[in-house]
């Protein structure tokens, strides 16, 4: 099935329930965003991030978030949380937050 053409944006969940985060998919698919699940070989190490970690080099680093446990691909972020896009706006910090 894959990912439908209307999808606008990546949700992403940590362990901790109260942190997420959320991406356009222009950085999603930016050849510099890295979703990674395993290094050396070897599954991620939870001291490491696992097991899975985002890491986008062209954003502050509150959107590089570790221990991810969810994705969600969609074309709304209002259902999401307060509807910001993250919890990161929630808390008075920018949605967007590329340098």
């Amino acid at each position: 099935m894959g990912v439908q053409s209307h999808a606008r944006y990546v949700v992403y969940y940590s362990i901790d329930p109260e942190w997420w985060e959320s991406m356009d998919m222009a950085d999603a698919l930016h050849p510099q965003t890295l979703l990674a699940y395993g290094m050396n070989g070897e599954e991620l190490p939870v001291g490491f991030g696992g097991p899975l970690r985002m890491r986008l080099p062209r954003q502050l680093g509150y959107k590089n978030v570790k221990f991810i446990n969810r994705l969600v691909i969609t074309d709304n972020l209002k259902r999401f949380g307060k509807g910001l896009g993250s919890a990161a706006p929630e808390s008075g910090y920018a949605w967007y937050a590329g340098i």
